[in-house]
C-alpha cells in the first residue's frame, strides 16, 4: 500500500487536474453561451455558435460529474460541509444547468423567432450562473466559511446565502466569468467562419484584459485585505483523518505565504498572465494558439486557487482549528489507495476518449452548413 501522505498529495492533485479538465472543456461551451445573444445577431450565427459546441458539451459534463465524484470519494468531509455551506448556492447552478440541454434540444423544434429567444435567454441564463457560483464559491474559501464541526465531525453552517456575496468573492467570480467568455471566444474562432469568428477574436481581447486586471487586483487584495490561515500545530501528516487534531492560526499570515517558501509555486500565476497576454496577441490571427494560451490561462488560474490554499480545502472563519485540510479529511488509507491506481487507469481513457472525440467530430460551422442540414442540427 502506498503511502497515507504521498496518496494525500497525489489525491489533491489529481482532483485539482479534473477541475483544470473541467474549466478547459466545459469553460468553452459555456462560454458560448454567455456569448449567444451577444454574438448571434440572427437565428443562423446563434445556430452556427450552438452547432459549434454541439458534439461535445455534453461529453464535457464527465469532467464535472467525475471531479464530482472523486471529492465525495476522496475528501467526504469536505464534501459534506461543501454542501451544507453552499447548498443554495448548488442547487442554484443545478437548476441552472438544467437550462441548456433542453435549450439546445427545443429552440430549433419551432421556426418561431419569440420561442427561439426565449430557449436562447435560458441557455445564456444557464451558461452564466455555473462559472460565477463557482467562482464566487471559491472566493470565499480565501475568506473562511462560517462552518464549525461538532464533537461526531458534524458540520453546521451558520451563515446565508446572500452572505456569500462579499465583494471578494464577487470578484472571483467575475474572474471565472470572464475566463470563461475569453475560452469560448477562442472556441468559436477556430469552430466557426466569418463575421461570428471576427466578433468572438474581439471580444477574447477584451475579456483577456478584464480577466488579466481582475486577477491581478484580486491577487493584491488577498496581499494586503485578506487574512489567511495556518496550520501551528498537528500530530502529522499520516495519521488518521481528524480535523478537530490540530490548531490553526487565521490572520498571523497572507494567503501570500506558499510563494515567499516555495517560489516555484509563481509558475501558476505567470501561466496565468502569460496565457492571458498570448490570447490577446493571438486574436484574429492564430486561433488554435489562441484557444492554448486560453487553456494555460485557466490552469494557472486553478492552480494560482491551490496553490494559495494548501494544504487548505476549506478554512473555517468562526473555528479556524475545524478548518479542514488534505492533511486530515480524507477518506481512510485504504479508500485512497485504491482511488489512487483506479485513477492512474481511468483518468487517461477519460483523457484518450475526449481527445479521439474532438478529433473525430472536428469541422468549421458556416451559415452554408446550418442551412443545408437544418432539420438535422440544432
Amino acid at each position: 500500500m502506498l503511502d497515507y501522505e504521498f496518496l494525500r498529495i497525489a489525491l489533491w492533485a489529481i482532483i485539482g487536474f479534473l477541475l483544470i479538465g473541467f474549466m478547459i472543456t466545459d469553460g468553452f461551451d459555456m462560454g458560448v453561451g454567455i456569448l449567444l445573444p451577444i454574438i448571434g445577431e440572427n437565428d443562423s450565427q446563434r445556430r452556427m455558435m450552438i452547432n459549434a459546441i454541439a458534439p461535445h458539451w455534453d461529453g464535457n459534463q464527465v469532467w464535472f460529474v467525475t471531479a464530482g465524484g472523486a471529492l465525495f470519494a476522496v475528501w467526504p468531509a469536505v464534501y459534506a460541509a461543501a454542501f451544507s455551506s453552499f447548498y443554495f448556492a448548488m442547487l442554484l447552478v443545478l437548476f441552472a444547468l438544467f437550462f441548456r440541454p433542453v435549450g439546445f434540444d427545443y429552440r430549433s423544434k419551432l421556426e418561431n423567432t419569440k420561442w427561439r429567444d426565449y430557449w436562447d435567454k435560458l441557455i445564456f441564463v444557464g451558461s452564466l450562473v455555473p462559472p460565477l457560483v463557482f467562482g464566487i464559491a471559491f472566493g470565499n474559501l480565501f475568506l473562511g466559511v462560517n462552518f464549525e464541526l461538532d464533537d461526531l465531525l458534524r458540520a453546521s453552517f451558520s451563515g446565508s446565502f446572500f452572505g456569500l456575496f462579499h465583494p471578494f468573492a464577487l470578484m472571483a467570480g467575475v474572474v471565472s466569468v470572464a475566463m470563461v467568455i475569453t475560452h469560448g471566444a477562442c472556441w468559436l474562432q477556430i469552430r466557426t467562419d466569418k463575421e461570428v469568428a471576427e466578433k468572438a477574436g474581439n471580444i477574447a481581447k477584451r475579456s483577456a484584459k478584464v480577466m488579466m486586471i481582475v486577477f491581478a487586483l484580486a491577487g493584491v487584495w488577498l496581499l494586503i485585505g485578506v487574512d489567511g490561515f495556518q496550520i501551528t500545530n498537528i500530530t502529522g501528516f499520516d495519521g488518521p483523518s481528524n480535523p478537530l487534531e490540530k490548531t490553526v492560526e487565521m490572520g498571523g499570515v497572507t494567503w501570500w505565504h506558499n510563494y515567499f517558501e516555495h517560489p516555484w509555486m509563481l509558475i501558476a500565476p505567470i501561466m496565468a498572465f502569460a496565457g492571458a497576454y498570448g490570447v490577446m496577441r493571438f486574436a484574429n490571427r492564430f486561433p488554435v494558439r489562441q484557444f492554448l494560451c486560453s487553456s494555460t490561462s485557466i490552469a494557472g488560474v486553478i492552480l494560482t486557487a491551490g496553490f494559495s490554499l494548501f494544504p487548505f480545502i476549506m478554512p473555517s472563519s468562526i473555528n479556524p482549528d475545524h478548518s479542514l485540510t488534505i492533511w486530515d479529511s480524507t477518506s481512510s488509507q485504504m479508500a485512497l489507495n485504491i482511488i489512487f491506481w483506479v485513477a492512474m487507469i481511468f483518468v487517461p481513457l477519460i483523457l484518450s476518449y475526449t481527445t479521439w472525440c474532438y478529433w473525430i467530430m472536428w469541422e468549421k460551422m458556416s451559415a452554408e452548413k446550418i442551412k443545408e442540414n437544418s432539420h438535422t442540427l440544432y
